[in-house]
């Protein structure tokens, strides 16, 4: 079954529903996890005035905050017994779905868990969706967490 794990992690809600469910899966398989966070300093640059305000100062903190990250999920992946390791990568290298897909790919992952929002409509068209595209591209399985607050809403309008 599934022996290698990568998930994405990026500090979220969301995304520590999908850590979550990847600690279980690995429970129950005997799975090693991969925790992946990529450092987005094209999202962090383009909702600033201009890309050259990004100065080395601010991308080194994003990274410092991302290293600080990796750890506080690696040692709750290691307190539920699991096996895992972390990488950090940058956006500068590509974009967030292609660097979790080329790292999958490298690690030669069996299954790529991560949250999602489970936008729709406009919301999905204006903010784009790195999980919609980790799909569509992946190799290997992807499992996709929606977040609580979605599942939470769509319960409702159902009752």
């Amino acid at each position: 079954m599934y022996q290698k794990i990568l998930v994405p992690v990026d500090g979220s809600p969301t995304s520590a529903r999908g850590l979550q469910e990847a600690i279980k899966l690995a429970k129950l398989t005997g799975a090693k996890l991969r925790l992946l966070h990529v450092v987005d300093q094209i999202s962090f640059a383009s909702g600033m005035e201009a890309a050259s305000m990004m100065t080395g100062e601010m991308l080194q903190l994003l990274r410092e905050g991302g290293e600080q990250l990796l750890k506080k999920a690696q040692a709750r992946v290691e307190k539920a017994g699991v096996r895992v390791d972390a990488v950090l990568c940058d956006s500068f290298a590509g974009r967030v779905c292609d660097l979790v897909i080329e790292q999958a790919t490298a690690w030669r992952a069996d299954l790529i868990v991560l949250g999602t929002h489970g936008r729709r409509g406009f919301s999905r068209l204006m903010m784009g969706s790195d999980a919609e595209m980790i799909v569509r591209l992946a190799t290997m399985p992807v499992l996709l967490v929606r977040a609580k607050e979605t599942v939470d809403a769509e319960a409702k309008t159902a009752s």
